[in-house]
């Protein structure tokens, strides 16, 4: 398949309705963002239990600072959605009769679902809430699919390329076997098998995404990316564990919406089950990702670290898939895409913190 124009790729979704499930996150809130800048009728639902405002007002009082940019960027989540005429619904995903009213009220014939715990971190600190909101909500979204929403035609699942594991080679595609390791990574390949298995019973069209390091504007999940930048201004060390010679894909947040939004569109409805890794598809180190940092605030100071054990050798995604079939090149490396977050962070830092002080 040729780079299909995405006027051409976003004209398919011109009938639907997205229900984004758990979509008032990082991902989830820049994919609404981009559906409705592009006329597509779009509601996310989500009860704001990951990355909400009364987590960050009361959990987080040692950085004041922090506080009040995290505050910052996830009231701009909500002034953009609303604007663009997202419709937003507050309900629990993990509660069937709820978020059976919302498929009742909004009759979505696309789905995407991403309730999640943000990190395999916070997983490891809450494995019990991690299986509860990616599995329990998964459950009942596919259960409604089942029992009477017909009109569903795409249940997309965001995944993680943590189900991989380790790479044993410097590259995976889909067809690698994974080997997830953690609650974070296993909950996610539970997931797949879940959805995989309601396509082949019941014919449900299904697509998984397998995005990953993403990085962009409004994201508070502290991803290295953004603990680089964040400590680089608090005049913190930027920790790089191992010498900073691990390996990741980085993804800019808007590649990622990009390539999720061509999936939408072109997948092959009732009964087509499909897998994407969705990423740059060129795995860079830790110590570039810092270097980048050390271009604009060049007084960051650099520290190495112990490797953690835990963490996965990681490489590259392969892309192959993704541009055969759904026409897909993403178009920000790090040397253009993390530079223009940074420079957009030390912006917000500075209408922010500095105001505040």
């Amino acid at each position: 398949m040729t780079n299909i124009p995405f006027e051409t790729v976003i004209e398919k979704l011109y009938n639907d309705r997205v229900l984004l499930v758990g979509g008032g996150g990082f991902i989830g809130h820049n994919l609404a963002l981009e559906l409705r800048r592009n006329d597509i009728t779009t509601m996310v639902v989500d009860n704001m239990m990951v990355n909400s405002l009364v987590d960050n007002t009361f959990h987080d009082n040692g950085d004041v600072s922090k506080r009040d940019l995290n505050l910052h960027f996830l009231m701009a989540r909500f002034e953009l959605m609303r604007e663009l005429g997202v419709e937003f619904r507050n309900c629990d995903a993990r509660n069937f009769s709820d978020l059976a009213s919302v498929f009742r009220d909004f009759g979505p014939t696309k789905i995407v679902h991403l309730a999640a715990i943000a990190s395999a971190v916070e997983a490891r600190k809450n494995p019990g809430m991690c299986f509860d909101l990616q599995l329990t909500t998964l459950r009942n979204v596919l259960e409604l699919c089942r029992l009477g929403h017909a009109d569903v035609s795409t249940l997309m699942f965001l995944s993680s390329s943590t189900v991989y594991g380790d790479f044993i080679d410097d590259w995976v595609d889909e067809t690698t076997r994974p080997r997830p390791r953690g609650i974070y990574a296993n909950t996610k390949y539970m997931g797949e098998r879940l959805v995989r298995t309601y396509c082949h019973t019941n014919g449900l069209g299904t697509c998984i995404i397998r995005p990953s390091a993403l990085y962009g504007e409004r994201c508070v999940s502290r991803r290295v990316s953004q603990a680089f930048i964040e400590n680089a201004l608090a005049g913190k060390p930027l920790r790089l564990e191992g010498g900073g010679n691990g390996l990741l894909d980085f993804t800019y947040i808007d590649d990622l919406v990009s390539g999720m939004i061509r999936a939408l569109a072109l997948h092959g409805g009732h009964g087509a089950s499909d897998t994407f890794n969705l990423t740059y598809g060129h795995a860079r180190s830790i110590a570039e990702l810092a270097s980048i940092v050390k271009e604009i605030l060049p007084n960051a100071r650099l520290e190495n670290s112990p490797k953690a054990v835990d963490k996965p050798v990681r490489g590259t995604l392969r892309m192959d898939k993704a541009r055969q079939s759904l026409g897909f090149y993403p178009k920000w490396s790090i040397e253009e895409g993390y530079k223009q977050y940074c420079e957009w962070y030390v912006r917000e830092w500075e209408k922010v913190v500095r105001t505040n002080v």
